[in-house]
């Protein structure tokens, strides 16, 4: 239970940390956490001149004590992020990935 508690913990703080760097003041970047059912995602929503902005950057899922990043908007990859942080490479799942791929990453296959 620490373990996700733990877990939980790094992805808010990660999203937290994305959210505060919109490069554009007409974007609004919204962090949205479902403890409950542990689901989180970082969205745009705002409007640029007369096109609508409006999509996930970031969503992650804890499934069966594993971190499963479903979408990552990021240069850099909040997979290696959360290794940094010390979370094991075992315990995330990259689902955007086919899951005929994954098993040629450094990541947990499912």
């Amino acid at each position: 239970m620490a373990k996700l508690e733990e877990y939980r913990q790094y992805i808010k703080n990660l999203l937290q940390q994305h959210a505060s760097i919109v490069w554009d003041k007409r974007i609004q970047a919204q962090t949205i956490f479902d403890t409950e059912k542990d689901h989180y995602q970082l969205i745009y929503v705002g409007w640029r001149d007369q096109n609508r902005i409006y999509g996930p950057v970031l969503h992650l899922d804890i499934i069966d004590g594993k971190i499963w990043i479903q979408q990552d908007g990021t240069e850099v990859g909040i997979a290696n992020e959360l290794v940094e942080l010390g979370v094991p490479k075992e315990d995330i799942v990259l689902g955007f990935q086919l899951p005929s791929v994954r098993k040629y990453t450094d990541f947990a296959v499912s």
